[in-house]
């Protein structure tokens, strides 16, 4: 399906990241309604498919492939995204003698300032089904980890996940909560990049798709260069983040 064949809220989305355009939506379709769900919301009598997106790292891993920001056509097509979770939870939902629905949300910070650039691409997530969670940028420990987390707790309680996706490469984070929700017998996904996600890719109980691997998430092929994947004339392979941000960030191992 072409852009141009798209509903004129699904074709917005996918040219959208972070409010490199501008839009005014019309009514949406969406996710099965999943966006209506409330963070507090908690129906017991409902198993939910969730898919949590992690804004912030996953545009840093994307930035870091790419050498800069995405243009239109490495932007993620977050409708295409939402297809497969549709596709996913019915899947799931073979055999469940409860009423399974899936539930779509991005976590992202907001920094100061930042808030109009924003707000179109925000506006555009909720037109087709997706549930925002914004927190503002204050400092670096004004992440938003420890509200993922506490969602993902949420969803557990009552009736419970019938399963869920992760799209993060942060493993501190993500990989023992993860790996002890896949114990308990629920399906596990991580999403993402491989080049970032090594304790996914290498995980014996967790499940890796690769973001490009989902059919439409990219018009494009990504410019990946990898170890495993050089040119014969040689490839540089950039900084995941700038060297400044020794200067601010978190002590992390060093470099032998």
């Amino acid at each position: 399906m072409s852009v141009s064949e798209m509903a004129p809220e699904v074709a917005d989305v996918a040219g959208i990241m972070h409010g490199t355009a501008s839009t005014e939506m019309p009514g949406t379709a969406g996710l099965g309604g999943s966006a209506t769900v409330a963070l507090g919301g908690n129906a017991t009598d409902v198993r939910r498919v969730l898919l949590v997106w992690d804004a912030p790292n996953l545009d840093m891993g994307l930035g870091a492939i790419l050498g800069g920001r995405p243009t239109a056509a490495y932007r993620p097509r977050f409708d295409a995204l939402g297809r497969w979770l549709l596709a996913r939870t019915a899947e799931l939902s073979v055999g469940s003698t409860t009423r399974v629905e899936p539930e779509a949300t991005v976590f992202t910070n907001i920094a100061p300032g930042t808030a109009d650039v924003v707000r179109p691409w925000v506006a555009a997530l909720r037109n087709v089904g997706y549930a925002v969670f914004a927190k503002p940028k204050i400092d670096e420990d004004s992440d938003v980890d420890s509200d993922m987390l506490a969602h993902i707790e949420l969803r557990r309680r009552g009736a419970g996940l019938a399963g869920i996706m992760v799209a993060s490469a942060d493993g501190q984070a993500f990989r023992a909560p993860l790996e002890e929700i896949a114990a308990a017998g629920v399906p596990v996904q991580v999403l993402g990049f491989r080049e970032h996600a090594s304790w996914a890719v290498t995980s014996d109980i967790l499940e890796f798709i690769d973001l490009e691997d989902i059919p439409g998430v990219f018009r494009e092929p990504l410019p990946r260069v990898s170890l495993d994947s050089l040119p014969d004339e040689g490839a540089w392979l950039q900084p995941f983040r700038p060297l400044s941000a020794l200067l601010t960030s978190r002590p992390a191992q060093g470099v032998a």
